[in-house]
């Protein structure tokens, strides 16, 4: 049985969808180059979310209540952000985490060598999606991948 690549399912209006997504993420890659910068662009949006600062409400004495929705940054480079559920947090909560990994070429301490007759630089490339991930393996070489493992 021949698997159909997903775009060959896609109608017209979920493939506009999906570029569109895509567009986004590019957008974001090419606006937030550094933790920093991603940091600044993901504040914007949660903003306008209805984010609220934690360290601004714990200065002004503020309770949060069930449903508030809050944030803290870390030394610009990192957040933490809070959906304050109805039970007590006794009774559990949900985390998701995730970490922002900004691609970018990253110069080395001493970078600079020559090879045939040049100067250049030794660079280290940071973060981004690695051909090696497994959502950029073809479906066909993963399933017999997977099919040896386990025959073993």
């Amino acid at each position: 049985m021949e698997n159909k690549s997903t775009w060959e399912k896609y109608s017209a209006a979920q493939a506009k969808a999906c570029h569109e997504f895509c567009k986004g993420y590019l957008d974001f890659l090419s606006n937030g180059k550094t933790e920093r910068e991603c940091v600044e662009i993901i504040l914007e949006e949660m903003k306008a979310a209805g984010y609220k600062d934690l360290d601004e409400l714990i200065t002004g004495g503020k309770k949060l209540k069930a449903g508030d929705k809050v944030y803290r940054i870390n030394m610009k480079k990192g957040i933490a952000m809070f959906n304050i559920g109805k039970e007590p947090i006794e009774n559990g909560m949900n985390i998701l985490g995730a970490h922002i990994d900004s691609p970018r070429m990253d110069v080395k301490q001493n970078p600079l060598y020559e090879d045939g007759g040049f100067a250049l630089l030794d660079t280290h490339y940071y973060g981004g999606i690695k051909k090696y991930q497994w959502v950029t393996i073809p479906w066909r070489s993963m399933a017999s991948s997977l099919k040896r493992t386990v025959a073993r």
